[in-house]
């Protein structure tokens, strides 16, 4: 996997000034990233309650728990620009991505533990997320963003609007035909489309290198003729760049763009996940490259914060999630006769 090497403070101060990128930004893009690492490890934590031995069907949360850990800087970065009329679809893994978009903090946690006060009313749970007030949905189906992505991309594109459609999906999910039906309409019909890859090694328990005829997905989209890139999706700034000139593309009509960011989940693919396909040392390597620990450093190292300032930060981030948890846990269950409400035969 390509990592880039840390820049220089020179070399770091000429790259945000080139792409004029504030310390302001900076510091929200640490803040959304922490809010959303602090959410899901409260989430993991209360989930595997009264799970020993595993079992899915018991605890305050039953079901899968798909997290993303690690793989925040991919989501702050990618939509930083994202309006609330742009469109988002996610997938089986989509916390980082509902966080960044702004949706609600207490009703996304109160969907995730069942309750009414939820999302969907507490009919969906972790993986079937929508919030029309933010344009944000996602799916249990593995490969559905890209064509529903590129939906609304056509609906944008045939309305005269300048809005953007998001479609997030791992490097497992891409060798779905979806995938390549999508890149070929997408670009043959010039759609305003961001197609964001989260490559983190392992579709499942898959090596993706036992799956691709090609190294990366972003080859596929350049025999697309769709301009495509390969990222580090460990680091939001590099995120934050291409993802900008993506959307700026497609919002003056000039058509989709590919990004791969090369990034890993410090957890398994789901809760209760043995992770024997992988090594500790393999899992340590990737610590050191944490996505929240390199941009904390470099907010130091430009001056742009203090310990004490990014103290206040986390504090107030872990203040928002202990109030959203306890939102959710103190919400009432839905009536039984909720099962009959939004049926539509």
């Amino acid at each position: 996997m390509i990592i880039k090497p840390e820049p220089t403070l020179k070399d770091l101060q000429f790259i945000l000034e080139e792409n004029r990128i504030k310390a302001s930004d900076l510091l929200e893009m640490y803040r959304r990233m922490v809010l959303s690492r602090y959410f899901e490890e409260e989430i993991k934590r209360i989930y595997n309650q009264d799970k020993n031995p595993f079992n899915m069907a018991v605890g305050l949360i039953r079901g899968e728990m798909h997290l993303s850990i690690g793989q925040e800087a991919i989501a702050v970065g990618t939509l930083y620009n994202a309006r609330d009329e742009d469109v988002v679809i996610s997938t089986h893994r989509p916390h980082h991505h509902a966080i960044a978009k702004g949706v609600d903090l207490k009703k996304l946690a109160a969907e995730i533990f069942g309750k009414v006060t939820g999302l969907c009313r507490g009919k969906g749970g972790h993986m079937h997320l929508f919030d029309k007030t933010k344009n944000f949905a996602c799916s249990g189906i593995v490969g559905a963003s890209f064509p529903q992505a590129a939906g609304a991309a056509f609906a944008f594109k045939y309305l005269g609007k300048d809005n953007v459609a998001f479609a997030f999906a791992g490097e497992g999910t891409s060798n779905h035909g979806t995938f390549f039906e999508t890149l070929n309409l997408a670009s043959s019909w010039e759609l305003p489309l961001v197609i964001v890859i989260e490559d983190n090694k392992y579709a499942d328990s898959t090596p993706k290198s036992l799956t691709m005829a090609t190294t990366f997905h972003y080859q596929q989209g350049l025999a697309n003729n769709i301009p495509s890139y390969l990222v580090d999706g460990m680091d939001v700034i590099d995120i934050y760049i291409t993802a900008k000139k993506a959307v700026e593309r497609a919002r003056r009509g000039f058509g989709p763009t590919l990004i791969e960011a090369l990034t890993y989940r410090y957890v398994g693919h789901f809760e209760g996940d043995t992770e024997e396909y992988r090594s500790k040392e393999e899992v340590e390597f990737w610590y050191t490259v944490d996505p929240i620990k390199r941009h904390e450093n470099r907010l130091l190292k430009l001056g742009y914060a203090d310990e004490d300032k990014l103290n206040k930060i986390k504090e107030e981030a872990k203040k928002e999630v202990s109030e959203a948890i306890k939102f959710a846990i103190e919400s009432p269950l839905p009536d039984p006769n909720e099962a009959f409400v939004g049926v539509f035969a």
